[in-house]
Protein backbone atom coordinates (compact mmCIF):
# COMPACT_ATOMS: atom_id res chain seq x y z
CA UNK A 1 0.00 0.00 0.00
CA UNK A 2 1.60 3.47 -0.91
CA UNK A 3 1.32 5.96 2.07
CA UNK A 4 3.40 9.51 2.05
CA UNK A 5 6.19 10.30 3.98
CA UNK A 6 4.77 12.01 6.59
CA UNK A 7 3.29 8.49 8.19
CA UNK A 8 6.48 7.01 7.78
CA UNK A 9 8.12 9.19 9.93
CA UNK A 10 5.42 9.07 12.12
CA UNK A 11 5.64 5.37 12.27
CA UNK A 12 9.21 5.46 12.89
CA UNK A 13 8.76 8.23 15.47
CA UNK A 14 6.51 5.44 17.35
CA UNK A 15 9.55 3.05 16.79
CA UNK A 16 12.11 5.73 18.76
CA UNK A 17 9.50 5.70 21.76
CA UNK A 18 8.00 9.56 20.82
CA UNK A 19 4.86 10.03 22.26
CA UNK A 20 4.60 13.84 22.01
CA UNK A 21 5.66 16.62 19.25
CA UNK A 22 6.07 19.85 19.99
CA UNK A 23 5.47 21.94 16.81
CA UNK A 24 4.72 25.29 14.89
CA UNK A 25 2.44 24.85 12.01
CA UNK A 26 4.00 25.03 8.98
CA UNK A 27 3.34 23.87 5.05
CA UNK A 28 7.20 22.06 4.62
CA UNK A 29 5.94 19.74 7.49
CA UNK A 30 2.12 19.02 7.75
CA UNK A 31 2.56 15.29 6.46
CA UNK A 32 4.33 14.72 9.43
CA UNK A 33 1.02 15.31 11.76
CA UNK A 34 -0.94 13.13 10.04
CA UNK A 35 1.69 10.22 10.23
CA UNK A 36 1.92 11.28 14.22
CA UNK A 37 -2.07 11.14 14.41
CA UNK A 38 -2.01 8.04 12.58
CA UNK A 39 0.38 7.04 15.56
CA UNK A 40 -1.64 8.34 18.60
CA UNK A 41 1.16 10.84 19.05
CA UNK A 42 0.14 13.59 20.77
CA UNK A 43 0.92 17.07 18.58
CA UNK A 44 1.30 20.16 21.08
CA UNK A 45 1.60 23.17 18.80
CA UNK A 46 3.10 26.54 20.45
CA UNK A 47 3.83 30.20 18.93
CA UNK A 48 7.25 29.76 18.99
CA UNK A 49 9.33 27.54 16.87
CA UNK A 50 11.95 28.05 19.92
CA UNK A 51 9.74 26.91 22.33
CA UNK A 52 9.23 23.52 20.52
CA UNK A 53 12.91 22.97 21.10
CA UNK A 54 13.19 23.85 24.71
CA UNK A 55 9.99 21.85 25.15
CA UNK A 56 11.62 18.58 23.72
CA UNK A 57 14.28 19.32 25.81
CA UNK A 58 12.66 18.98 28.74
CA UNK A 59 10.63 15.87 28.03
CA UNK A 60 13.38 14.28 26.80
CA UNK A 61 15.02 15.51 30.63
CA UNK A 62 11.73 13.83 32.31
CA UNK A 63 11.09 11.06 30.34
CA UNK A 64 14.15 9.09 29.74
CA UNK A 65 13.60 6.31 26.72
CA UNK A 66 10.88 8.66 25.15
CA UNK A 67 12.73 10.94 22.89
CA UNK A 68 12.08 15.13 22.82
CA UNK A 69 10.46 15.58 19.56
CA UNK A 70 10.15 19.30 17.81
CA UNK A 71 9.18 19.67 14.11
CA UNK A 72 10.21 22.65 12.03
CA UNK A 73 9.19 24.47 8.73
CA UNK A 74 11.57 25.55 6.72
CA UNK A 75 13.71 28.93 7.16
CA UNK A 76 12.73 30.78 9.85
CA UNK A 77 10.81 28.09 11.14
CA UNK A 78 14.24 26.29 11.97
CA UNK A 79 16.26 29.42 12.51
CA UNK A 80 13.86 30.17 15.02
CA UNK A 81 14.45 26.91 16.44
CA UNK A 82 18.54 27.33 16.71
CA UNK A 83 18.52 28.64 20.42
CA UNK A 84 16.45 25.76 21.83
CA UNK A 85 19.06 23.61 19.71
CA UNK A 86 21.94 25.47 21.38
CA UNK A 87 20.73 25.06 24.94
CA UNK A 88 20.20 21.32 24.49
CA UNK A 89 23.59 21.20 22.90
CA UNK A 90 25.24 22.73 26.11
CA UNK A 91 22.94 21.01 28.56
CA UNK A 92 23.56 17.28 26.90
CA UNK A 93 19.80 17.06 26.32
CA UNK A 94 19.44 13.77 23.74
CA UNK A 95 16.35 15.53 21.18
CA UNK A 96 15.93 15.02 17.80
CA UNK A 97 14.76 18.09 15.65
CA UNK A 98 13.24 17.66 12.36
CA UNK A 99 13.13 20.55 10.02
CA UNK A 100 11.43 21.17 6.45
CA UNK A 101 13.07 22.32 3.18
CA UNK A 102 11.70 23.49 -0.01
CA UNK A 103 11.44 20.86 -3.13
CA UNK A 104 14.52 19.05 -4.28
CA UNK A 105 13.43 19.05 -7.07
CA UNK A 106 14.21 23.06 -7.15
CA UNK A 107 17.07 22.53 -5.06
CA UNK A 108 19.06 26.15 -5.46
CA UNK A 109 16.06 27.55 -7.61
CA UNK A 110 15.37 30.14 -4.57
CA UNK A 111 12.17 28.20 -3.35
CA UNK A 112 10.10 29.77 -0.40
CA UNK A 113 11.88 29.63 2.55
CA UNK A 114 14.93 27.33 1.01
CA UNK A 115 18.01 27.73 2.69
CA UNK A 116 20.90 25.47 4.11
CA UNK A 117 19.27 24.31 7.47
CA UNK A 118 22.12 21.70 8.06
CA UNK A 119 25.08 23.77 7.74
CA UNK A 120 23.53 25.88 10.16
CA UNK A 121 22.65 22.97 12.66
CA UNK A 122 25.99 21.23 12.02
CA UNK A 123 27.85 23.18 15.00
CA UNK A 124 25.44 22.60 17.62
CA UNK A 125 24.44 18.93 17.06
CA UNK A 126 25.90 15.76 17.46
CA UNK A 127 24.41 14.33 13.48
CA UNK A 128 22.87 16.62 11.27
CA UNK A 129 21.62 15.40 7.50
CA UNK A 130 18.93 15.46 5.24
CA UNK A 131 17.17 12.49 3.58
CA UNK A 132 16.79 12.95 -0.21
CA UNK A 133 14.82 9.56 -1.03
CA UNK A 134 11.34 8.99 0.96
CA UNK A 135 11.39 5.01 1.54
CA UNK A 136 14.95 5.60 3.79
CA UNK A 137 12.84 8.13 5.93
CA UNK A 138 12.76 6.05 8.85
CA UNK A 139 16.48 4.39 8.59
CA UNK A 140 17.06 8.12 8.42
CA UNK A 141 14.91 8.99 11.92
CA UNK A 142 16.93 5.90 13.14
CA UNK A 143 20.31 7.16 12.54
CA UNK A 144 19.38 10.45 14.09
CA UNK A 145 17.91 9.11 17.58
CA UNK A 146 21.05 6.72 17.58
CA UNK A 147 23.68 9.72 17.76
CA UNK A 148 21.13 11.90 20.19
CA UNK A 149 21.33 9.50 22.58
CA UNK A 150 24.69 7.77 22.46
CA UNK A 151 27.83 8.65 24.61
CA UNK A 152 27.70 12.10 25.06
CA UNK A 153 23.89 12.82 24.97
CA UNK A 154 22.77 15.60 23.03
CA UNK A 155 20.46 17.07 19.80
CA UNK A 156 20.31 15.45 16.28
CA UNK A 157 18.51 17.16 13.45
CA UNK A 158 17.25 15.94 10.36
CA UNK A 159 16.04 17.72 7.18
CA UNK A 160 13.73 16.35 4.92
CA UNK A 161 12.60 18.36 1.93
CA UNK A 162 8.60 19.12 1.04
CA UNK A 163 8.79 16.61 -2.23
CA UNK A 164 10.27 13.75 0.10
CA UNK A 165 8.20 14.50 2.78
CA UNK A 166 5.12 14.27 0.23
CA UNK A 167 6.41 11.27 -1.92
CA UNK A 168 5.11 8.23 -1.50
CA UNK A 169 6.70 4.90 -0.75
CA UNK A 170 5.31 1.22 -0.42
CA UNK A 171 4.73 0.82 3.58
CA UNK A 172 4.69 -2.83 3.26
CA UNK A 173 8.51 -2.60 1.59
CA UNK A 174 9.60 0.15 3.63
CA UNK A 175 12.26 -0.99 5.88
CA UNK A 176 11.88 0.19 9.89
CA UNK A 177 14.83 -0.42 11.51
CA UNK A 178 14.79 -1.53 15.52
CA UNK A 179 15.64 1.68 17.44
CA UNK A 180 17.00 1.94 20.68
CA UNK A 181 16.17 4.84 22.44
CA UNK A 182 18.42 4.34 25.89
CA UNK A 183 22.15 3.48 25.28
CA UNK A 184 23.63 0.69 26.50
CA UNK A 185 25.58 0.93 30.17
CA UNK A 186 29.21 0.59 29.00
CA UNK A 187 30.92 -0.91 32.44
CA UNK A 188 34.08 0.66 33.62
CA UNK A 189 37.22 -1.02 33.63
CA UNK A 190 38.02 -2.34 37.15
CA UNK A 191 41.92 -0.87 37.01
CA UNK A 192 40.74 3.13 36.62
CA UNK A 193 38.21 2.30 39.79
CA UNK A 194 41.44 0.82 41.99
CA UNK A 195 43.53 3.84 41.00
CA UNK A 196 40.41 6.43 41.61
CA UNK A 197 40.08 4.69 44.87
CA UNK A 198 43.72 5.30 46.02
CA UNK A 199 43.42 8.49 45.52
CA UNK A 200 40.40 8.21 47.92
CA UNK A 201 42.09 6.33 50.44
CA UNK A 202 45.29 9.06 50.83
CA UNK A 203 42.56 11.82 50.47
CA UNK A 204 42.14 13.85 53.88
CA UNK A 205 39.26 16.93 52.59
CA UNK A 206 37.83 15.41 49.44
CA UNK A 207 34.96 17.02 47.62
CA UNK A 208 32.71 15.24 45.46
CA UNK A 209 30.13 16.88 42.85
CA UNK A 210 27.32 15.01 40.84
CA UNK A 211 26.10 16.67 37.70
CA UNK A 212 24.33 16.21 34.58
CA UNK A 213 25.88 13.18 33.50
CA UNK A 214 24.53 11.45 36.31
CA UNK A 215 21.71 11.69 35.35
CA UNK A 216 21.74 10.77 32.26
CA UNK A 217 23.66 7.66 33.37
CA UNK A 218 20.94 6.46 35.52
CA UNK A 219 22.69 6.81 38.56
CA UNK A 220 21.45 8.49 41.09
CA UNK A 221 20.80 5.02 42.91
CA UNK A 222 24.46 4.22 42.91
CA UNK A 223 25.41 7.60 43.78
CA UNK A 224 23.54 7.72 46.84
CA UNK A 225 24.63 4.49 48.40
CA UNK A 226 28.21 5.71 47.59
CA UNK A 227 28.24 8.44 49.29
CA UNK A 228 25.92 7.28 52.67
CA UNK A 229 29.16 4.69 52.91
CA UNK A 230 31.75 6.58 52.64
CA UNK A 231 29.89 9.64 54.19
CA UNK A 232 31.89 12.40 51.66
CA UNK A 233 30.71 15.78 51.69
CA UNK A 234 28.79 16.37 47.96
CA UNK A 235 27.14 19.14 45.82
CA UNK A 236 25.52 18.43 42.87
CA UNK A 237 25.21 20.77 40.02
CA UNK A 238 23.52 21.16 36.77
CA UNK A 239 20.92 17.97 35.76
CA UNK A 240 22.52 16.66 38.92
CA UNK A 241 19.91 18.53 41.00
CA UNK A 242 17.89 16.72 43.02
CA UNK A 243 20.05 13.55 43.01
CA UNK A 244 20.72 14.03 46.20
CA UNK A 245 17.94 14.84 48.73
CA UNK A 246 18.44 18.17 50.35
CA UNK A 247 17.85 16.85 53.93
CA UNK A 248 20.74 13.92 52.94
CA UNK A 249 23.62 14.32 56.05
CA UNK A 250 26.17 14.69 52.79
CA UNK A 251 24.45 17.34 50.96
CA UNK A 252 25.78 20.96 50.77
CA UNK A 253 24.77 24.03 48.93
CA UNK A 254 25.77 26.83 50.24
CA UNK A 255 29.01 25.79 50.94
CA UNK A 256 30.34 25.08 47.93
CA UNK A 257 33.20 27.85 47.86
CA UNK A 258 34.79 27.31 50.74
CA UNK A 259 35.21 23.67 50.40
CA UNK A 260 36.41 23.69 47.00
CA UNK A 261 39.37 25.86 48.33
CA UNK A 262 39.96 23.44 50.60
CA UNK A 263 40.00 20.55 49.35
CA UNK A 264 42.54 18.23 48.98
CA UNK A 265 40.82 15.83 46.06
CA UNK A 266 38.13 16.92 44.00
CA UNK A 267 35.78 14.01 42.68
CA UNK A 268 33.96 14.75 39.51
CA UNK A 269 31.41 13.01 38.48
CA UNK A 270 29.51 14.17 35.14
CA UNK A 271 30.76 17.14 35.95
CA UNK A 272 32.56 19.46 33.00
CA UNK A 273 35.57 22.32 34.36
CA UNK A 274 33.63 24.62 32.98
CA UNK A 275 33.33 28.49 33.70
CA UNK A 276 30.94 27.12 36.52
CA UNK A 277 34.20 26.10 38.26
CA UNK A 278 36.58 28.56 36.84
CA UNK A 279 37.87 25.99 34.53
CA UNK A 280 39.28 24.11 37.04
CA UNK A 281 40.95 26.63 38.73
CA UNK A 282 38.17 26.80 41.87
CA UNK A 283 40.20 24.23 43.54
CA UNK A 284 43.73 24.47 44.79
CA UNK A 285 46.51 23.56 42.31
CA UNK A 286 47.95 21.36 44.46
CA UNK A 287 44.12 19.43 44.75
CA UNK A 288 43.96 15.77 42.87
CA UNK A 289 41.28 15.77 40.72
CA UNK A 290 38.98 12.23 40.14
CA UNK A 291 37.13 12.04 37.15
CA UNK A 292 33.90 9.72 36.51
CA UNK A 293 32.39 10.60 33.11
CA UNK A 294 30.83 8.55 30.11
CA UNK A 295 33.19 9.36 27.32
CA UNK A 296 37.51 9.26 26.93
CA UNK A 297 37.24 12.93 25.25
CA UNK A 298 35.70 14.51 28.53
CA UNK A 299 38.35 13.76 30.90
CA UNK A 300 40.88 16.61 31.66
CA UNK A 301 39.57 19.14 29.85
CA UNK A 302 41.29 22.54 31.43
CA UNK A 303 42.78 20.40 34.04
CA UNK A 304 44.38 16.88 34.34
CA UNK A 305 42.84 14.32 36.53
CA UNK A 306 45.05 12.38 38.49
CA UNK A 307 42.56 8.94 38.32
CA UNK A 308 39.81 9.11 35.68
CA UNK A 309 36.98 6.52 35.28
CA UNK A 310 34.92 6.10 31.98
CA UNK A 311 32.52 4.10 31.86
CA UNK A 312 28.42 4.53 32.27
CA UNK A 313 28.76 6.48 36.06
CA UNK A 314 26.15 4.82 37.60
CA UNK A 315 28.08 1.63 36.86
CA UNK A 316 30.98 3.35 38.48
CA UNK A 317 29.72 3.88 41.88
CA UNK A 318 28.23 0.45 42.07
CA UNK A 319 31.66 -1.26 41.08
CA UNK A 320 33.35 1.26 44.05
CA UNK A 321 31.31 -0.25 46.24
CA UNK A 322 31.82 -3.83 45.04
CA UNK A 323 35.81 -3.47 44.84
CA UNK A 324 35.55 -1.28 48.24
CA UNK A 325 33.92 -4.67 49.74
CA UNK A 326 36.26 -7.15 47.63
CA UNK A 327 39.71 -5.17 48.99
CA UNK A 328 38.08 -4.42 52.26
CA UNK A 329 38.49 -0.17 51.52
CA UNK A 330 37.28 1.64 54.10
CA UNK A 331 36.40 5.31 53.70
CA UNK A 332 35.22 7.43 56.26
CA UNK A 333 34.79 11.21 55.98
CA UNK A 334 32.60 11.73 59.02
CA UNK A 335 34.78 14.53 60.39
CA UNK A 336 35.00 16.54 57.06
CA UNK A 337 31.30 16.41 56.49
CA UNK A 338 30.54 17.38 60.61
CA UNK A 339 33.13 20.17 60.09
CA UNK A 340 31.74 21.62 56.72
CA UNK A 341 27.99 21.24 58.46
CA UNK A 342 28.69 24.08 61.17
CA UNK A 343 30.11 26.18 58.34
CA UNK A 344 26.68 25.73 56.48
CA UNK A 345 24.52 26.49 59.23
CA UNK A 346 26.66 29.35 60.10
CA UNK A 347 26.05 30.86 56.64
CA UNK A 348 22.76 30.46 56.52
CA UNK A 349 22.27 31.76 59.66
CA UNK A 350 23.78 35.35 57.89
CA UNK A 351 20.71 36.04 55.59
CA UNK A 352 18.07 34.73 57.69
CA UNK A 353 17.29 38.46 57.90
CA UNK A 354 16.44 38.81 54.47
CA UNK A 355 14.57 35.63 54.79
CA UNK A 356 12.10 36.87 57.37
CA UNK A 357 12.09 40.43 56.04
CA UNK A 358 8.44 41.98 55.80
CA UNK A 359 9.69 45.52 53.64
CA UNK A 360 7.53 45.87 50.80
CA UNK A 361 8.51 45.85 47.95
CA UNK A 362 9.27 42.39 48.85
CA UNK A 363 13.06 41.51 49.55
CA UNK A 364 14.25 38.85 46.83
CA UNK A 365 15.23 36.47 49.37
CA UNK A 366 12.42 36.85 51.58
CA UNK A 367 9.96 35.66 47.77
CA UNK A 368 11.72 32.75 48.08
CA UNK A 369 11.28 31.62 51.64
CA UNK A 370 7.75 31.83 50.68
CA UNK A 371 8.49 29.89 47.58
CA UNK A 372 10.31 27.29 49.80
CA UNK A 373 7.38 27.11 52.45
CA UNK A 374 4.73 26.63 49.67
CA UNK A 375 6.07 23.81 47.52
CA UNK A 376 6.01 20.06 47.80
CA UNK A 377 7.46 17.00 46.68
CA UNK A 378 5.31 16.92 44.37
CA UNK A 379 6.36 20.32 42.67
CA UNK A 380 8.77 19.96 39.71
CA UNK A 381 10.33 23.75 40.11
CA UNK A 382 11.36 25.17 36.91
CA UNK A 383 14.35 28.03 37.28
CA UNK A 384 14.22 30.90 34.14
CA UNK A 385 15.55 34.18 35.10
CA UNK A 386 19.49 35.81 36.46
CA UNK A 387 19.27 36.65 39.93
CA UNK A 388 16.27 35.58 41.28
CA UNK A 389 16.95 32.07 40.06
CA UNK A 390 20.47 32.49 41.88
CA UNK A 391 18.87 33.47 44.99
CA UNK A 392 16.37 30.53 44.93
CA UNK A 393 19.08 28.03 44.26
CA UNK A 394 20.68 28.48 47.73
CA UNK A 395 17.15 28.82 49.44
CA UNK A 396 14.66 26.57 47.98
CA UNK A 397 15.30 22.90 48.09
CA UNK A 398 15.10 20.54 45.44
CA UNK A 399 13.68 17.84 46.94
CA UNK A 400 14.23 14.77 44.64
CA UNK A 401 15.49 13.49 41.55
CA UNK A 402 13.91 15.28 38.15
CA UNK A 403 12.54 18.03 40.55
CA UNK A 404 14.76 20.78 39.11
CA UNK A 405 15.49 22.40 35.72
CA UNK A 406 16.71 25.03 34.45
CA UNK A 407 18.36 25.90 30.63
CA UNK A 408 21.74 24.91 31.71
CA UNK A 409 25.53 26.23 30.77
CA UNK A 410 24.50 27.80 28.16
CA UNK A 411 22.48 30.22 30.44
CA UNK A 412 19.37 30.49 28.25
CA UNK A 413 16.02 32.95 29.35
CA UNK A 414 13.28 32.03 27.85
CA UNK A 415 12.87 28.26 28.96
CA UNK A 416 10.23 28.66 31.64
CA UNK A 417 6.98 28.00 29.77
CA UNK A 418 8.25 25.80 27.14
CA UNK A 419 10.11 23.44 29.74
CA UNK A 420 6.63 23.54 32.15
CA UNK A 421 4.58 22.89 29.22
CA UNK A 422 6.41 19.68 28.73
CA UNK A 423 6.78 18.75 32.64
CA UNK A 424 3.34 19.04 32.36
CA UNK A 425 1.90 17.00 29.31
CA UNK A 426 5.00 14.21 30.83
CA UNK A 427 4.07 14.44 34.55
CA UNK A 428 0.18 15.29 34.81
CA UNK A 429 0.35 14.61 38.54
CA UNK A 430 2.80 17.07 39.63
CA UNK A 431 2.23 20.53 40.49
CA UNK A 432 4.55 22.88 38.34
CA UNK A 433 6.19 26.40 39.34
CA UNK A 434 7.89 28.66 37.11
CA UNK A 435 10.44 30.77 39.14
CA UNK A 436 11.16 33.87 36.76
CA UNK A 437 13.09 36.84 36.67
CA UNK A 438 10.93 39.82 34.85
CA UNK A 439 13.39 40.21 31.63
CA UNK A 440 13.04 36.66 31.30
CA UNK A 441 9.25 36.44 31.33
CA UNK A 442 9.22 38.75 28.55
CA UNK A 443 11.20 36.05 26.49
CA UNK A 444 8.76 33.57 25.94
CA UNK A 445 5.75 34.62 28.15
CA UNK A 446 2.97 34.15 25.04
CA UNK A 447 3.41 30.36 25.67
CA UNK A 448 0.73 31.00 28.78
CA UNK A 449 -1.41 31.13 25.43
CA UNK A 450 -0.32 27.21 24.81
CA UNK A 451 -1.08 26.79 28.09
CA UNK A 452 -4.57 27.95 28.29
CA UNK A 453 -5.26 25.76 24.98
CA UNK A 454 -4.23 23.09 26.12
CA UNK A 455 -5.64 23.29 29.69
CA UNK A 456 -2.25 22.69 31.31
CA UNK A 457 -2.56 24.20 34.91
CA UNK A 458 0.93 25.59 34.97
CA UNK A 459 1.66 28.35 37.66
CA UNK A 460 4.48 31.27 37.01
CA UNK A 461 6.34 33.60 39.92
CA UNK A 462 7.77 36.47 38.29
CA UNK A 463 10.55 38.18 40.59
CA UNK A 464 9.45 41.77 39.09
CA UNK A 465 12.32 44.25 40.02
CA UNK A 466 11.43 46.53 36.72
CA UNK A 467 15.00 45.36 35.19
CA UNK A 468 17.54 43.42 34.07
CA UNK A 469 19.52 42.96 37.79
CA UNK A 470 22.05 40.54 37.12
CA UNK A 471 23.56 43.18 34.67
CA UNK A 472 22.66 46.48 35.94
CA UNK A 473 24.39 46.25 39.42
CA UNK A 474 27.85 45.47 37.34
CA UNK A 475 27.18 47.85 35.03
CA UNK A 476 26.54 50.58 37.80
CA UNK A 477 29.94 49.67 39.49
CA UNK A 478 31.62 49.96 36.58
CA UNK A 479 30.55 53.20 34.82
CA UNK A 480 28.47 55.13 37.50
CA UNK A 481 24.75 54.67 38.32
CA UNK A 482 24.00 57.58 36.20
CA UNK A 483 24.96 55.48 33.01
CA UNK A 484 22.62 52.29 33.02
CA UNK A 485 21.68 52.06 29.98
CA UNK A 486 19.68 49.11 28.42
CA UNK A 487 18.95 47.29 32.05
CA UNK A 488 15.81 49.16 33.30
CA UNK A 489 12.52 47.64 32.82
CA UNK A 490 9.10 48.67 34.22
CA UNK A 491 6.80 47.25 37.03
CA UNK A 492 4.55 45.59 34.02
CA UNK A 493 1.82 43.91 35.17
CA UNK A 494 2.50 40.52 34.06
CA UNK A 495 -0.47 38.94 35.90
CA UNK A 496 -2.78 41.30 33.46
CA UNK A 497 -1.36 40.11 30.76
CA UNK A 498 -1.40 36.39 31.63
CA UNK A 499 -5.34 37.04 32.37
CA UNK A 500 -5.53 38.61 28.91
CA UNK A 501 -4.36 35.49 27.53
CA UNK A 502 -7.38 33.69 29.61
CA UNK A 503 -5.30 32.26 32.61
CA UNK A 504 -5.50 33.34 36.41
CA UNK A 505 -3.27 36.46 37.49
CA UNK A 506 -2.19 37.54 41.29
CA UNK A 507 -0.14 40.69 42.06
CA UNK A 508 1.73 41.06 45.17
CA UNK A 509 3.31 43.68 47.09
CA UNK A 510 3.86 42.59 50.41
CA UNK A 511 5.02 39.40 51.68
CA UNK A 512 2.70 37.85 53.59
CA UNK A 513 0.48 38.23 50.31
CA UNK A 514 2.95 35.96 48.32
CA UNK A 515 1.54 31.97 49.95
CA UNK A 516 -2.03 33.17 49.43
CA UNK A 517 -1.48 34.32 45.78
CA UNK A 518 -0.21 30.77 45.66
CA UNK A 519 -2.64 28.83 47.09
CA UNK A 520 -5.14 30.65 45.07
CA UNK A 521 -3.67 30.55 41.82
CA UNK A 522 -3.03 26.75 41.91
CA UNK A 523 -6.42 26.59 42.95
CA UNK A 524 -7.89 28.10 40.35
CA UNK A 525 -7.07 25.38 37.72
CA UNK A 526 -5.71 27.49 35.15
CA UNK A 527 -2.48 28.70 33.87
CA UNK A 528 -1.84 30.97 36.07
CA UNK A 529 1.00 34.14 37.35
CA UNK A 530 2.02 35.48 40.76
CA UNK A 531 3.59 39.19 39.84
CA UNK A 532 5.77 40.03 43.08
CA UNK A 533 6.57 43.47 43.10
CA UNK A 534 10.60 43.39 44.47
CA UNK A 535 12.98 45.85 45.82
CA UNK A 536 15.27 46.90 43.32
CA UNK A 537 19.02 46.78 43.96
CA UNK A 538 21.31 48.99 42.07
CA UNK A 539 24.37 48.59 44.38
CA UNK A 540 23.67 44.62 45.33
CA UNK A 541 21.20 42.71 47.21
CA UNK A 542 21.59 44.63 50.56
CA UNK A 543 23.51 42.15 53.32
CA UNK A 544 23.82 39.14 50.95
CA UNK A 545 26.28 37.32 50.12
CA UNK A 546 24.16 37.52 46.31
CA UNK A 547 25.92 40.39 44.86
Amino acid sequence: MPVHGGKLVGRALKHAGVECIFTLSGGHIMPIYEGALDEGIRIIDVRHEQAAVHAADAWSRLRPGSLGCAILTAGPGVTDGVTGVANAWRANSPILVIGGQGPLNNLRRGSLQEMDHVSVMRPITKWADACYDTKRLPEYVEIAVRHAVSGIPGPAFLEVPMDVLMGEAEFDETWFPKTRCVPPRLAPDRNDVLAALKVLRHARRPVLMAGTGVKWSGGGEALRRFIQETRIPTFTNGMGRGLVRFDDPQFFNRIRKEALKGCDVFMIAGVALDFRLRFGQAVPPDAKIVQLDVESQLIGQNRSAEASVVGNIGLTFEMMLQVMKEESIQLDFTALRDELRERETEIEAGFQTQLDSDESPVDPLRMCREIRDFIDEDTILIGDGGDIVAQASKVIPVRQENCWMDPGPLGTLGVGMPFALAAQLACPDKRILIIYGDGAFGLNGFEYDTAVRFKLPIVGIVGNDAAWGQMMRPQALLYGEDRLVATQLSYTRYDKVVEALGGHGEYCERPEEIRPALERAFNSGKPALVNVKLRQDVKGIKGSTYV
